[in-house]
């Protein structure tokens, strides 16, 4: 599996955190003891390096007392590991641009709930074209250029062992005609195909059950396969920039958020019977 240096990075601080605490150091005491200003130790376990060296994680080892040589082995290779480049930094860095695609490269499970758009990792090329070009300020070149970045990042769902997505589509985002009907019936075909896979649930949340339990907005839980990589929820904001969340007890409120969302919408079974129906609708339409 293709992992995220961002992610080995933040597995990374967190086992150098645990480190440090289990000796009863403070931060500016393991410091002190390094040689290091004040504030490196506490950057590095906030996760706020960018590039680890192996040096600075054996030298933190050694002050520490960590003598054990296969925990050693696992956090120097967690440094080298974070220092290499993801895919995403090649010919599409500039597109996909924030951390989301960086921690879905390695992540379990995939939690989305979307009031407006399809999901991302759900879209077709044409659907993606009219967002981009939807936001009037992109050249056609450019959003080629965004187009074939978000198919790219559909590609975790093409791994060997892809994560599990599940996605609640609120149908304000089904009746928009982004596109036209054509794209949009296309569209659809494609929701009810990827819905076929075992490792994806689509639910629609219609729009009778009225107020629901994220009317605020668009949402996504990223999990993962060990728990020395926690949770953590992303959400769009838009020209403000991203946002990730990771306090224990703000990712435990939005999961249930989730949940009840999730309950407000009609089963996953019932969803691709619904997605079938506004199929045939749009067929109607078109011929």
């Amino acid at each position: 599996m293709t992992y995220s240096p961002t992610v080995r990075r933040r597995r990374l601080s967190a086992a150098l955190l645990r480190a440090r605490e289990a000796t009863g150091l403070t931060a500016d005491a393991a410091a002190k003891q390094l040689g290091w200003p004040a504030s490196k130790v506490t950057r590095i376990e906030r996760n706020e390096w960018r590039r680890p060296t192996v040096s600075d994680v054996t030298d933190m080892l050694d002050v520490y007392g960590v003598t054990d040589e296969d925990i050693r082995k696992v956090l120097t290779t967690l440094a080298r590991q974070a220092r290499e480049r993801g895919w995403w930094e090649g010919e599409h860095k500039v597109e996909l641009g924030g951390s989301l695609v960086e921690f879905e490269t390695e992540a379990w499970k995939i939690l989305v709930f979307q009031a407006l758009l399809i999901p991302g990792l759900l879209q077709t090329a044409e659907y993606a074209r009219a967002v981009f070009k939807g936001g009037r300020v992109l050249d056609e070149a450019a959003i080629d250029r965004h187009v074939q970045a978000r198919l790219a990042r559909q590609r975790v769902l093409e791994r060997d062992q892809p994560p599990s997505l599940w996605a609640v589509i609120d149908e304000a985002a089904l009746v928009k005609h982004v596109g036209g009907p054509a794209v949009m019936r296309d569209q659809l075909k494609r929701l009810v195909e990827m819905a076929t896979r075992p490792n994806i649930d689509i639910q629609v949340l219609p729009n009778a059950v009225g107020a629901h339990a994220s009317m605020t907005g668009s949402f996504t839980i990223l999990s993962y396969a060990t728990p020395d990589d926690p949770d953590l929820v992303y959400i769009e904001v838009g020209s403000r920039g991203d946002l990730y969340i990771e306090s224990p007890e703000e990712v435990n409120r939005y999961t249930h958020k989730y949940d009840h969302v999730r309950a407000s919408a009609i089963s996953a079974d019932a969803s691709v019977v619904y997605l079938q129906d506004m199929i045939r609708e749009l067929d109607k339409q078109l011929t």
